[in-house]
């Protein structure tokens, strides 16, 4: 297949090149729409209880959404400015689709007690058509915008989706701003040309559309979490950036063998692009764990981001061997190094890590395992509006509103439905849970009571309220949702499916690495090793964001809990970058086992030639994270700081010496097989094609 790809791309490279184009042309046009669809909605999961219980709110309230202002900076009871907000309330009152805009000076808990801040929420109509609810939200916005007072904030319902929306199409542009001229500098340095630097970009560039388009599709089909943009994006640019990076770098060689440029792309493709086959099909095998997960987030986040690495590996043994046809012949040949200056500094860490094989696995195990200790205390919560970046609408509100109010105002409440049927006693058992809850009678014989919790909205006592509640119902028809009743089946469907995802994904790596390499206990080593740095990386991210110890530093804040976002996105991920770099090594090292037959030199080789590449390619993905972490949004900010760690510690601490000691501990039983599976791989299997060594110059 990959030959055949190869050579379609060096018969017709205008031909390929012209299809890509059009391609980044719908990328950039079409894809870009995602922008103004995306969702702030994360824990819901399909067929819950608090899912359920929603969905039958929706058709029997006859309530829509809502916004809500705040209006602070001087004295609400001001002649002229409370003149302002009575005019502004009527006037808000009389727009097509609102359904109710309570007076603020007259309800109680709308004033601050300070007096220098209220709150005026806006409820619109239930049952409005999508084009109705938007003219509304924008007109009842203007209406209130046009109060003059030093801070005048509104958002919330569908209106934040769209704040949250705009500002991520802002940090996706400045991200790409910052890194891609960084990433091409390094490239620069690497390659020594600008020819040769410029090729990845245009592999990442496709990356970033397929991102675009690939969100764009399943916007048509599901919601899209606005933290799925940054976060597809970021992987379709590093992992674009990545791939072009092994196939430069093996072209580069290919050309010190042949002066024929086409005969050059067809062994770069037939050897390197093998690895990029692999590594890519390990990484959505990696994302496959989140479709266990019946999370429409996670789903479509596990869909998406798997779609979005297809792209690149198209684009890299598609489009890159085409435009290497066509300008390859600018691109200069790597130098001839001797044995001992080729990639000497990992050939020495290599045998280093054979030689003290025990050494390096007492000292480096426990220090992982250290790191990765916070890990074991780890909670998930949805958070709040501190989550996010200081500059945004929504934090602006809750700040304003938190520096004046009670703490726990406006906390979302424990929405308990009380169906036709629903014993008296027990609904007064469940109103008994919550001093001063409140109730309010639905068309068709149904009650809703509002309990609301202290604290936070997912913190302990909002959760603990859920448990109550369901467990003092009994067997009546009584049903609970709401954001804390929600984040309660989250953490509920993740304890019940995680095992399953964790064996989905192990067995489909297994059998991928197996596949290339013909070793049960490579496959058995990698996932064990790649497991450890996994580990660290979520320890410190706990041990930032959750605990606080230095989240200031990356614009963030320590806030209890990580967000139910970070977790999965970051495990299944980072593993799938993990086998990245493992392919690049096992590939060489493959090869010149293949060559030489000798065992332990195979490990040393495998570092020396893949090395250099693999720290590259990890240095480059971690300034793509980095960028991406400018933005300010907490679980982007956890998100890409773990995979930053993850990717650094696996592509030192664990490629260069957890590999080569174990390899070493195994010695040559690393290869084996039963004889039975042995007889599948040979008939079955895939492998790296096996190169030639390359020439290089001898001392004297």
């Amino acid at each position: 297949m990959l030959s055949t790809l190869a050579r379609a791309a060096t018969r017709r490279p205008l031909t390929v090149i012209g299809l890509w184009a059009a391609f980044l042309l719908l990328g950039f046009g079409l894809g870009t729409g995602v922008f103004a669809d995306l969702s702030d909605d994360v824990p819901d999961v399909p067929g819950t209880e608090s899912d359920l219980a929603d969905d039958y709110l929706s058709g029997v309230d006859p309530t829509g959404e809502s916004v809500t202002a705040v209006v602070a900076g001087e004295p609400v009871s001001d002649a002229a400015l409370r003149a302002q907000i009575e005019r502004t309330v009527a006037e808000v009152r009389r727009i097509a689709g609102v359904a109710d805009v309570p007076d603020p000076y007259t309800t109680p808990g709308l004033t601050a007690r300070d007096g220098q801040a209220l709150v005026v929420p806006v409820t619109f109509e239930g049952g409005l058509s999508d084009e109705a609810e938007e003219a509304a939200t924008d007109s009842a916005v203007e209406t209130i915008k046009r109060i003059d007072a030093p801070d005048v904030h509104v958002s919330g319902g569908e209106l934040l989706g769209r704040q949250l929306g705009e500002r991520a199409q802002e940090d996706v542009k400045n991200a790409e701003l910052i890194s891609l001229p960084v990433v091409l500098a390094l490239l620069l340095v690497v390659f020594g040309g600008l020819r040769a630097a410029a090729l990845p970009l245009v592999i990442a560039v496709s990356g970033i559309a397929g991102a675009f388009l690939g969100l764009f599709a399943f916007s048509q089909v599901t919601d899209i979490s606005v933290y799925a943009i940054q976060v597809t994006t970021m992987l379709g640019l590093g992992l674009a950036v990545d791939y072009a990076l092994l196939m430069l770098v093996r072209f580069r060689e290919e050309r010190r063998r042949t002066d024929d440029v086409v005969e050059a792309v067809h062994r770069t493709v037939d050897a390197a692009g093998r690895t990029v086959l692999f590594s890519g099909l390990t990484v959505a095998v990696s994302l496959t764990g989140l479709l266990v997960f019946p999370s429409v987030f996670l789903r479509s986040m596990g869909l998406a981001v798997a779609a979005v690495v297809v792209v690149d590996m198209l684009a890299a043994v598609t489009l890159l061997p085409a435009l290497l046809t066509k300008f390859g012949g600018r691109i200069r040949p790597s130098k001839a190094r001797s044995l001992d200056e080729e990639g000497r500094v990992f050939a020495r860490l290599a045998r280093f890590a054979q030689r003290r094989r025990i050494a390096v696995l007492v000292t480096v195990v426990p220090a992982l395992l250290l790191l990765a200790l916070p890990a074991t205390g780890m909670r998930i919560a949805i958070g709040d509006a501190r989550q996010l970046p200081s500059s945004t609408e929504a934090r602006q509100l809750y700040d304003t509103v938190d520096a004046h109010f009670p703490k726990g105002t406006g906390v979302s409440p424990v929405l308990v439905v009380l169906k036709p049927g629903t014993d008296s006693a027990t609904a007064d058992r469940v109103r008994a849970l919550v001093p001063d809850s409140e109730s309010r009678e639905l068309p068709g014989g149904n009650t809703v009571v509002e309990l609301q919790p202290p604290g936070s909205v997912d913190g302990k006592a909002a959760t603990g309220l859920v448990e109550r509640v369901r467990d003092v119902r009994g067997d009546e028809p009584v049903e609970v949702t709401g954001v804390a009743a929600r984040l309660v089946d989250f953490r509920a469907m993740l304890a019940g499916r995680a095992p399953w995802a964790a064996l989905t994904v192990l067995a489909g790596i297994f059998v991928l690495l197996f596949a290339f390499t013909g070793s049960v206990l490579i496959p058995l080593r990698t996932i064990a090793t790649t497991l450890l740095s996994l580990g660290a990386a979520l320890g410190v991210v706990v041990w930032v964001f959750q605990d606080g110890h230095g989240a200031g530093l990356l614009g963030g804040e320590g806030l209890g809990a990580l967000s139910l976002t970070a977790p999965p996105l970051i495990v299944s991920i980072a593993f799938g970058l993990a086998m990245d770099y493992e392919l690049f090594i096992l590939a060489r090292m493959r090869e010149s086992r293949q060559r030489t037959g000798d065992d332990h030199e195979a490990v040393v080789t495998g570092l020396r030639r893949s090395g250099r590449v693999v720290t590259c390619a990890a240095l480059l993905l971690a300034v793509v994270f980095g960028a991406f972490m400018t933005g300010g949004f907490s679980p982007i900010l956890q998100i890409g700081l773990g995979l930053t760690l993850a990717v650094l510690i696996d592509a030192t601490v664990v490629r260069m010496l957890l590999v080569p000691a174990t390899m070493a501990l195994l010695g040559r039983h690393a290869w084996w097989a039963p004889g039975p599976l042995r007889r599948v791989h040979d008939r079955f299997g895939l492998r790296e094609a096996a190169a030639a060594e390359p020439s290089v110059t001898t001392k004297a």
